[in-house]
């Protein structure tokens, strides 16, 4: 098509027929483009129906499909703060394995890295991991919606790891978690069934809520340093990603995520390692010891400054084992909140110079089996070196 030229003069006087019937076209064409360059500016949700398709939302988390389980079709929506299930066809035994875990992450899973990820960290390293989750739910299917945490000695971005750690905040049917339950705990403020067992590639332990949970906020460093204590990781592993998603073992059209954020900060805490009011990064070290009978115990604990300036307002926070409780306490303010004992100095107390210590002690109850003691100290935001 041969363009249209006006000339300036042209379009000082008065148009004729012809000129303004050529003007109209020219704005409807130049509407018409505008409009076009604003539809492809925004971001169209993405429809992914490959088995283990995947992509990125947010420059910073990964969604996947992960159809494992099954060569029957399943299809997600990916929206820009999570995804839903547009197609789920088929079914499979509600006592065995399920069909996938379509799910959203940040980390390394099977060498897929989400962008900018410091993961995978040590877990001795990691001063919070503050996460969130909403889900939809639905009730013509059987599934759970569970968050996973993984964890191995090494620093594996491939593979399986040795240690998955899941949260199902809810489950349709008459299916159970991997192994048998072996208690109770109270995690994040919460109470959950605690069932481990081991799936033939990797040993499980999952948090069971009595009800559905349609969103939460929590810390992954709870249920990590729970798992700690029963003895199913240690803290010098490494944290390689967070998951959260949805077993589904028959249907499934229609579960989403509507939102997920996660972030692992280290050394200093929130701020990507940045020092916390009051210390430095990993400029603290705890000396705790325990005396045990049956039913009960007492503890001293020794915080050091390690650091080169004063910590003014100590805090001393840490996971007691599951049936573990304290009854008075000396030398410190302690309180608890769950499993989570947190101790204050003050008055004078309160400050620790470089180079000194503070020391506080209380005494306690357990019921169960073995006696543990906390796998991590943090003080004021800080992860202790364990002495």
């Amino acid at each position: 098509m041969e363009a249209v030229k006006l000339s300036a003069s042209s379009l000082s006087r008065p148009p004729s027929r012809t000129h303004a019937a050529l003007l109209a076209l020219l704005l409807v064409a130049g509407v018409l483009t505008a409009l076009a360059g604003t539809a492809t500016s925004a971001r169209a949700d993405e429809q992914i129906c490959d088995r283990y398709g995947t992509t990125t939302v947010q420059g910073r988390y990964v969604v996947q499909n992960n159809r494992w389980g099954t060569a029957a079709t399943q299809c997600i929506n990916v929206t820009d703060s999570g995804f839903r299930i547009t197609q789920a066809d088929g079914s499979v035994p509600t006592n065995g394995a399920p069909k996938s875990y379509p799910s959203i992450y940040v980390g390394c899973h099977y060498a897929n890295c989400s962008p900018g990820t410091n993961l995978p960290a040590r877990v001795d390293s990691i001063s919070s991991a503050p996460t969130g989750i909403s889900y939809n739910y639905v009730s013509n299917a059987v599934y759970n919606a569970s968050y996973d945490i993984w964890l191995d000695p090494e620093p594996r971005t491939n593979g399986v790891n040795r240690t998955e750690i899941m949260i199902w905040l809810n489950r349709v049917g008459p299916i159970q978690p991997i192994g048998s339950q072996t208690g109770t705990a109270n995690v994040g403020g919460r109470t959950w069934e605690v069932w481990t067992g081991s799936n033939g590639a990797n040993n499980v332990i999952s948090f069971v809520a009595p009800s559905a949970i349609a969103s939460l906020n929590f810390d992954v460093m709870d249920f990590v340093d729970e798992t700690v204590n029963r003895g199913m990781a240690q803290r010098s592993w490494y944290l390689t990603s967070i998951q959260a998603g949805f077993e589904p073992w028959e249907g499934g059209a229609g579960l989403g995520v509507n939102s997920f954020s996660a972030a692992v900060n280290t050394g200093g805490g929130s701020g990507g390692g940045n020092p916390q009011p009051g210390g430095q990064p990993g400029s603290c070290e705890v000396t705790y010891g325990t005396n045990s009978w049956p039913g009960g115990f007492t503890a001293d604990a020794t915080v050091r400054n390690t650091g080169s300036a004063p910590i003014d307002g100590w805090e001393l926070s840490f996971a007691l084992p599951d049936g573990q409780s304290v009854t008075n306490s000396w030398n410190a303010s302690v309180t608890t909140g769950g499993n989570t004992v947190t101790a204050r100095g003050t008055g004078p107390e309160a400050v620790i110079a470089p180079g000194a210590t503070r020391s506080f002690g209380f005494q306690g109850t357990y019921s169960g089996g073995t006696f543990g003691e906390p796998a991590r100290f943090t003080l004021n935001g800080t992860v202790c070196t364990l002495k």
